[in-house]
């Protein structure tokens, strides 16, 4: 497992604290991988919608929603992917620093629901 100071984990962070952010100011300044993320995020809530049924997107808590659509971002739409996996684990590991109680769970289940759904 990465540890918190790896750089790549550092720039996940900073990239769900500026997804979180643009929820609520859908300001236009933010970092490189937040903006590539706000490229696709039509697309990406689209396919978090399709796999988590329950929560439509607007009740999902905007945290979650930040590090939803970042991890989808990386398992589909980015150039140079890493294994699902290690995306898999960075977003339930921010989302337990970051969320709530249920957080990590909630995140596990719809990844893992996005992945299933792509190998079919």
């Amino acid at each position: 497992m990465k540890t918190k100071s790896d750089p790549r984990h550092q720039n996940r962070v900073a990239a769900v604290k500026e997804l979180f952010a643009w929820h609520f100011k859908h300001q236009t300044e933010t970092g490189a991988l937040a903006q590539k993320v706000l490229e696709h995020v039509k697309a990406i809530d689209k396919i978090i919608g399709k796999n988590a049924p329950a929560w439509p997107v607007a009740q999902i808590a905007p945290i979650d929603l930040a590090v939803l659509r970042l991890a989808v971002y990386e398992l589909l739409f980015k150039e140079k992917k890493e294994p699902y996996k290690v995306v898999i684990d960075e977003a339930v590991e921010i989302a337990k620093e970051y969320g709530s109680e249920t957080s990590g769970s909630f995140i596990n289940g719809v990844l893992g629901s996005i992945v299933k759904s792509t190998k079919s």
